[in-house]
């Protein structure tokens, strides 16, 4: 289960097809359809090498459900899943006031320039996805305002449309709906 130093993130929940907030039922009903896409005995006419790769995939699938499957171990498994997240190497830390925006209509897109000449993003869509609206004041003042009172995302992190580099976005702690 150890992730940090996984370079491919390929979850458990990537395996199975669900969303990570995923029922266990829904879990459980994704993992059987799996299982029949993949079962060693089900792959009599495929190749050697088709078959050996649908075989790994079939045990790839019969681990995630172990972990998924169980309450304790999904438990643990997101804790895990949650701390890589968050641990993940970072090229640098931005604020709101350092991203430069640009505005079409009602869609807002910050931007913030990478080492590598190309750019880091964000759009309001991405942010209403996530719980938050962007408010420009005059100056250009960036601000976000949370739907509810839950938000609690305090930072973003960011991937380089081009290279490897991600940054971490950190908004201010006291954003007010």
């Amino acid at each position: 289960m150890q992730l940090a130093n996984n370079p491919i993130r390929q979850t458990h929940y990537n395996i199975l097809n669900v969303k990570e907030d995923a029922t266990h039922e829904e879990i459980r009903s994704s993992y059987r359809s799996a299982l029949l896409t993949s079962h060693p005995d089900k792959l009599q006419n495929t190749s050697i090498s088709n078959h050996r790769d649908l075989g790994s995939q079939f045990l790839h699938i019969q681990t995630a459900w172990e972990i998924l499957g169980d309450v304790k171990s999904r438990a643990l498994y997101d804790q895990e899943l949650r701390v890589s997240r968050h641990d993940e190497l970072t090229a640098d830390e931005v604020e709101l006031e350092d991203l430069a925006v640009e505005t079409s209509g009602d869609m807002v897109e910050l931007f913030y320039q990478c080492r590598c000449g190309d750019y880091f993003s964000l759009d309001s869509l991405e942010l209403r996805e996530m719980g938050f609206d962007i408010l420009i004041k005059e100056g250009e003042k960036i601000l976000l305002q949370a739907h509810d009172d839950g938000a609690s995302v305090t930072s973003i992190l960011l991937p380089c449309t081009s290279c490897s580099l991600k940054i971490r976005l950190v908004t201010k702690k006291d954003i007010r709906p």
